[in-house]
C-alpha cells in the first residue's frame, strides 16, 4: 500500500497546478519627494499587466568632471562605486582622466534593501595599493522619486562630491540619477542587477535578458540539367561524371551519368538550406569516375547566392550557362598546375525558394508556418501575451565553494522570435517577472519553453566530452495555442521534468501567465479549412527523407546564428528547445506510441464489445430495444445519417461541462517515462553511432531482433488476410473462385428480386438471433475465407 501511495502522490506531483499571482502593475500614490510613502492603489494598465509586479531602485551613472588629481601620481583613474545596504555595484575605471563617461545602470532589488541610504562613491584605482577615495553622494531612501511609465525617464543632474567630513571643497562633480521604478522601465534589460552581484568580468554578459531574431532562411534549389566538354585528366577515356555540390557544411551529389560522355545529362535537384545574410557561396565540382575507389576534379565554379533569382510560386525559372574552370594536371602541363582555365560549362536552373517554410523545427511542435518571403505572409490573427514569472524548487545543478547552486534562466521560442530572460544566480526560486509578446499567424502552433542552468559565470557545471562547459536542462514545457480559450489569462504552475539515464526526475516548477488574444475570429475559422504549410509544401512536396535532412541543416544554421549573438544562445539550448534528437531510436517512445494506437481503438474495441453482449442477448432489454430501433432505421433509412451527426452533436454538447479547465501538461504516463527499465533509458541517451561495449551492443540488438520479429509477423498476417481477397478471383484456388462466383451470381439474383428492406431485416434479425440458435463453431464466411491461399506460400 504504501509503494501505490507514493506512486500516486509522484502522479500527482507531476500535474499542473493552478496558482493566483497578484498580476498588473501597483503604484504609489503620489511618488514624488515628499509623497506619501508607500502606500498601493490600483491602476489598470495594458502592459506588463501578465507578471507580478517588482520594485528596483535605479541609479544611473552618467559621467564625472573636475575630479582632482593624485598628488602623488599627478593623474586619476577614477571609477565609481554604488553601495546599497551589503549591495555594492561597480563601474569600470579610466585611466587618466578627470572627466570620465560611464552611461552606467544599477538596478537594486527594493524587497532586499536593507538601508535607508544610497551611497555612491567615486575612487582613484591603484593598482598596489588600496583605492584612493575621491569624493561621494548620499541620497536618502524616502527621497527619492519613483517614476511611473510612460514617464519619460528621469533627467540626470550634477552633484558636488564631498569629503569623508560632508565637505564639498573642489572634488568634482557627478552626473546621476536616482528613481524608484519596476521591471517595465525601459533601463532594466541593460542594468547591473543586486541579484547578480556575484557575477564578475565577462561573465555579465551572460545573464542579462535578450530577445533574438532567428535568421532568415531560403531553401536553395540547383537543378542540374547538363554539362557540355568535360575533359577528364585521361584523355584516353570517356568521362563518366557526377556533380557534387557544396553550401556551408551541406554537401549533396546527383547519380552517377550512366553513359561515359564529355556531354553528360542529369536532370537533378539538389536541395541546401541558405540563411541572410548569404555568408557561404555554392560550390560545384564535376568530379570523374576514374576508378571504383577514385573520384578526381575535372572542373569547378563558386556562386554567390545573391544572383540567382527568387521564386514565389511553381512557375519555372530561367536556367543558365556557367562556365567552368578546371587545373591542368597533364604531364606536359606541369608548370601550370595553378593556372586556371576555362575547359567546359554546365547547364543550371537555380532559385531561392521564398514560397516554402523552412522546417527548423520538429513537425509536430512547429511554431511558425508562414513562408520565407515576406510578401506572401498574412495578417497575423491574434497576439500571444506570455509572463514568465518564477521557478519554484529547483534541484541543484552544480557546487561552488562545497555548496549546491542554480544560476536559472528561462528560454521561450515561438515563430522567429527567441527570449531568454535574465539568469538569477545562486537561488532555487529564482524570480524573473518578464513579460513578452508575439504576433500570431496560425493558431495551431506550438510556444515551447525551457529552463537551463547557466554554466558560464565561473565556478562548476557540466562539460562536453572537449571539456567545453554546457549549460544544464532543467526542464521544457510546451503548450498548443489551440487549446487556449480566447482572452482569458491561465496561470498555471507547470512541472519541469528531465528524463535521464537514472529515470525520470522532477527538477521543480515553472510558474506562467498567458494570454491569447484573437484579433480576427473569420481569420481563424478560415485557416481551420486551408492546409497547414504554405501551399508549395503539397504542389511540389520534398520527400520524407529530404525533410529531416533539410531541418537538420536549418537547425545547426540556426544554433551556430544564434551563438554568434552577445549573449549568446548557446548550441545545446537550441538543440533541446528545437528537440534535434527526436528522431532517434527509443524503446519507450516504441511502447508509448504503440499503446497510443491502442488507445484509438479502444472506442471501436468497447463498441463492438457491447455489440457483442446485444448479440449474446446479456442484457434483454437492451437487445430487445436495439431491434426496435433496427426496424425504426429501415423503415424510414433516411434517417441513418442525420440520427448518426444528432448523436455526435448532443455527445459534444454533453461533454463541454468536462472541457480541459488549463492547458495540457507533460504526460508521464502516456509517455511511459516511469515505466521504463534502466537499460532502455541508457540505450535512448546512448550517443549515434553507440559507444558502448560490444556485449551491451548484442544484447540490445537481439532485443531490437525479437520486437522486430514480432512486428513483422503481425504485418505479414495483414498482407496475408488482404491477399486473400484479391484470390477469390484470380482463379488461384480453382475451386474456391468457381463457390465464390457461383455465390455472386445466386446473391445478385436474389438481392434483385428482395426489396432491401426484406434483406436487411433478414440479416438484423440473423446477426441478433438468440444465442441458442447460435454455434460456438466459426461460421461458414470464416471458415471460407480462411481457406484461400496467399502469397505466403512464395515466399523464401
Amino acid at each position: 500500500m504504501s509503494s501505490q501511495a507514493a506512486a500516486k502522490g509522484n502522479q500527482e506531483d507531476y500535474k499542473l497546478k493552478n496558482t493566483k499571482p497578484e498580476l498588473g502593475e501597483r503604484w504609489p500614490h503620489g511618488g514624488q519627494r515628499g509623497g506619501s510613502g508607500w502606500l498601493y492603489s490600483e491602476r489598470a494598465t495594458s502592459t506588463y499587466d501578465l507578471v507580478e509586479q517588482m520594485f528596483y531602485l535605479y541609479v544611473r551613472v552618467v559621467k564625472a568632471k573636475d575630479l582632482p588629481p593624485n598628488p602623488v601620481t599627478s593623474n586619476v583613474d577614477p571609477y565609481v562605486e554604488v553601495k546599497v545596504g551589503n549591495y555594492k555595484g561597480k563601474t569600470r575605471h579610466f585611466e587618466k582622466k578627470t572627466s570620465p563617461e560611464w552611461k552606467q545602470v544599477f538596478a537594486f532589488s527594493k524587497e532586499k534593501i536593507q538601508s535607508s541610504v544610497v551611497e555612491v562613491f567615486v575612487r582613484d584605482k591603484d593598482m598596489v595599493a588600496r583605492d584612493d577615495y575621491i569624493g561621494k553622494v548620499e541620497f536618502d531612501m524616502h527621497e527619492v522619486p519613483t517614476r511611473v511609465p510612460p514617464d519619460s525617464p528621469l533627467a540626470p543632474q550634477w552633484y558636488r562630491l564631498e569629503n569623508l567630513r560632508g565637505e564639498a571643497r573642489s572634488r568634482g562633480e557627478i552626473m546621476l540619477a536616482v528613481w524608484m521604478g519596476t521591471q517595465a522601465d525601459e533601463a532594466f534589460p541593460e542594468a547591473w542587477h543586486s541579484d547578480s552581484a556575484s557575477v564578475k568580468g565577462e561573465g555579465v554578459y551572460n545573464i542579462r535578458s535578450k530577445v533574438y531574431v532567428n535568421p532568415k532562411l531560403w531553401y536553395l534549389r540547383v537543378n542540374v540539367i547538363e554539362a557540355q566538354d568535360v575533359e577528364p585528366q585521361d584523355k584516353s577515356q570517356p568521362p563518366q561524371v557526377f556533380v557534387k555540390g557544396q553550401v556551408g557544411q551541406q554537401v549533396l551529389k546527383t547519380k552517377l551519368c550512366p553513359a561515359k560522355t564529355p556531354n553528360p545529362m542529369w536532370n537533378e535537384d539538389l536541395v541546401f538550406v541558405a540563411a541572410e545574410p548569404f555568408e557561404e557561396k555554392l560550390v560545384l565540382t564535376v568530379e570523374n569516375k576514374a576508378s571504383p575507389g577514385k573520384d578526381e576534379v575535372v572542373a569547378k565554379i563558386a556562386l554567390p547566392l545573391n544572383k540567382f533569382e527568387i521564386r514565389l510560386d511553381h512557375r519555372a525559372v530561367h536556367s543558365h550557362w556557367y562556365n567552368l574552370e578546371r587545373f591542368g594536371f597533364g604531364v606536359l602541363e606541369g608548370d601550370k598546375r595553378n593556372e586556371t582555365k576555362f575547359s567546359s560549362r554546365i547547364h543550371l536552373r537555380v532559385c531561392l525558394e521564398g514560397a516554402y517554410h523552412v522546417l527548423d523545427e520538429f513537425t509536430m511542435y512547429i511554431s511558425d508556418t508562414r513562408p520565407t518571403a515576406r510578401q506572401l505572409w498574412k495578417q497575423p490573427i491574434g497576439i500571444l501575451e506570455v509572463g514568465i514569472l518564477s521557478a519554484q524548487g529547483l534541484q541543484s545543478m552544480k557546487t561552488n565553494n562545497g555548496k549546491g547552486s542554480t544560476d536559472a534562466y528561462c528560454v521561450a521560442k515561438y515563430g522567429q522570435k527567441w527570449v531568454r530572460t535574465r539568469t538569477i544566480t545562486e537561488s532555487f526560486n529564482p524570480k524573473w517577472n518578464e513579460q513578452y509578446t508575439w504576433e500570431v499567424y496560425d493558431p495551431c502552433t506550438v510556444i515551447t519553453f525551457g529552463v537551463f542552468d547557466n554554466c558560464h559565470l565561473g565556478g562548476g557545471g557540466q562539460t562536453q566530452g572537449s571539456g567545453a562547459k554546457i549549460d544544464s536542462r532543467i526542464g521544457k514545457v510546451r503548450i498548443r495555442l489551440s487549446t487556449l480559450e480566447m482572452d482569458r489569462i491561465y496561470t498555471n504552475s507547470y512541472p519541469l521534468l528531465v528524463l535521464k539515464p537514472s529515470g525520470l526526475k522532477k527538477m521543480g516548477e515553472l510558474q506562467l501567465a498567458i494570454r491569447f488574444t484573437c484579433l480576427s475570429m473569420a481569420h481563424i475559422i478560415y485557416l481551420y479549412g486551408h492546409p497547414f504549410l504554405p501551399k508549395m509544401h503539397y504542389l511540389h512536396p520534398f520527400t520524407v527523407n529530404q525533410l529531416e535532412s533539410l531541418r537538420y541543416q536549418a537547425m545547426n544554421i540556426v544554433a551556430v546564428r544564434l551563438g554568434r549573438a552577445e549573449p549568446p544562445l548557446r548550441k545545446e539550448v537550441v538543440e533541446y528547445m528545437l528537440d534535434v534528437d527526436s528522431h532517434i531510436w527509443s524503446m519507450r517512445r516504441s511502447k508509448a506510441n504503440f499503446f497510443r494506437i491502442v488507445s484509438l481503438f479502444s472506442g471501436a474495441i468497447s463498441m463492438s464489445r457491447w455489440l457483442g453482449e446485444v448479440q449474446q442477448w446479456k442484457n434483454p432489454v437492451t437487445t430487445i430495444l436495439v431491434h426496435v430501433l433496427f426496424f425504426i432505421l429501415i423503415c424510414y433509412p433516411e434517417l441513418i445519417l442525420p440520427t448518426m451527426f444528432l448523436y455526435m452533436f448532443l455527445i459534444g454538447i454533453w461533454n463541454f461541462r468536462f472541457r480541459p479547465r488549463h492547458p495540457p501538461e507533460m504526460d508521464t504516463k502516456l509517455s511511459w517515462a516511469e515505466a521504463a527499465r534502466p537499460d532502455e533509458l541508457d540505450e535512448e541517451f546512448d550517443t549515434f553511432p553507440t559507444s558502448k561495449a560490444q556485449d551491451v551492443i548484442r544484447m540490445r540488438y537481439d532485443r531490437l531482433r525479437s520486437v522486430a520479429g514480432r512486428i513483422q509477423t503481425v504485418v505479414g498476417d495483414i498482407a496475408t488476410q488482404g491477399e486473400r481477397f484479391h484470390i477469390l478471383l484470380s482463379w488461384r484456388d480453382p475451386r474456391a473462385t468457381s463457390l465464390f462466383l457461383i455465390f455472386c451470381l445466386v446473391a445478385a439474383v436474389a438481392l434483385y428480386v428482395t426489396p432491401f428492406k426484406v434483406v436487411a431485416s433478414v440479416a438484423g434479425i440473423f446477426w441478433l438471433r438468440h444465442p441458442k440458435f447460435r454455434s460456438k463453431l466459426p461460421s461458414l464466411p470464416s471458415n471460407f475465407f480462411k481457406r484461400l491461399p496467399s502469397r505466403a506460400d512464395n515466399m523464401i
